[in-house]
């Protein structure tokens, strides 16, 4: 059964500029609820880069991209945002004035009032490995390019192929969980941390996990549901075959459009044309803000975003109630719970 969301704005994307958007939303006591197909808040902040240090935020000399994340989730907490994670909305319909209904690729329905596609770059989609079949083994058949739920994997057996953080990281985690777990790698040397570099070795010295270097993943095997994975050693051209519930490749993560691009939306360049009075697009009711959109003399930066998502707030809050004035009111000088 599909779960069901009712919400003032639909925002897809939770990146920083989607988080600073349900604040300004929040301040015109409107409710957003956001998606996004990464299994936590932050987008790029914090998949790719979480302690990336950011010079260019006003009133923040530095910030680490992660903390940033954390102050966004928590300045928005007084607006009872919701979120729906690890989805992508694969549809998106117009049915009426102020009724949008956007359907994820997990048949969570929303319907929103108005829709905001802060995407960033655009959805972002996991760098697949050239392995044939892989795909008979997606959606629930054992082949996931994300950990959601580190719960399902307790007492199985799994393989996890990569050579960066995400993959060192999930490595010492999973190997409390696993019955067995495989790190392959293609290389010798490591991309990640050096202290989660010296954990990994360490657990394999002590052979919690069975460690692959210089090894591709070859073949996968199964009747429905995978069953084993054939690695190559690319030094000695030798195979082996490893019995598993679960493979998890983790090569990082490619920004794309997605199935936006059917939406129907005036795209140049892969970003979404905007009108700069307030960053709406071509379809009434719908805005895009942050690195997503182009417009002339567009600067992909964060406090741009954070600009426009401020704009967009007031033109949406026009959009679902027309003709009604609003004041505008300073939170230094009434604070946030009058909003």
């Amino acid at each position: 059964m599909s779960i069901k969301i009712k919400t003032d704005i639909a925002i897809i994307g939770a990146g920083p500029v989607g988080l600073f958007a349900i604040f300004e939303a929040g301040l015109l006591k409107m409710r957003c609820h956001l998606i996004d197909y990464l299994p936590q808040a932050g987008g790029q902040l914090s998949e790719i880069y979480p302690k990336k240090p950011i010079y260019d935020i006003p009133g923040y000399p530095t910030v680490m991209a992660q903390e940033l994340v954390d102050n966004l989730v928590h300045q928005a907490e007084p607006f009872n945002p919701g979120y729906t994670f690890g989805e992508r909305i694969e549809t998106l319909e117009k049915r009426a004035e102020k009724d949008f209904h956007l359907v994820t690729n997990l048949g969570t329905e929303i319907e929103a009032s108005a829709v905001v596609i802060a995407g960033g770059l655009g959805c972002f989609e996991p760098r697949k490995p050239e392995v044939e079949g892989l795909t008979r083994f997606e959606n629930g058949k054992g082949v996931n390019y994300m950990i959601l739920d580190p719960e399902q994997y307790r007492g199985k057996k799994t393989i996890i192929a990569g050579g960066g953080d995400s993959a060192l990281d999930w490595a010492i985690y999973l190997s409390e969980l696993c019955s067995e777990l495989t790190l392959v790698h293609r290389s010798e040397s490591f991309r990640g941390t050096p202290d989660s570099v010296e954990k990994v070795m360490a657990l394999a010295d002590s052979g919690k996990i069975s460690l692959h270097l210089n090894t591709n993943l070859s073949t996968v095997h199964g009747n429905g549901k995978l069953n084993g994975v054939t690695l190559l050693n690319t030094r000695s051209n030798e195979e082996v075959l490893v019995d598993t519930d679960y493979l998890v490749p983790l090569f990082g993560l490619s920004p794309k459009l997605g199935p936006m691009e059917g939406w129907g939306l005036n795209i140049t360049k892969n970003a979404i044309e905007v009108n700069t009075d307030d960053y709406s697009t071509n379809i009434p009711g719908v805005w895009a803000i942050g690195d997503i959109n182009t417009y002339k003399n567009k600067l992909k930066l964060i406090l741009c975003g954070f600009h426009e998502a401020a704009l967009m707030s007031h033109s949406v809050y026009q959009y679902i109630h027309p003709g009604v004035k609003y004041t505008m009111k300073y939170t230094t000088v009434n604070g946030i719970s009058s909003f």
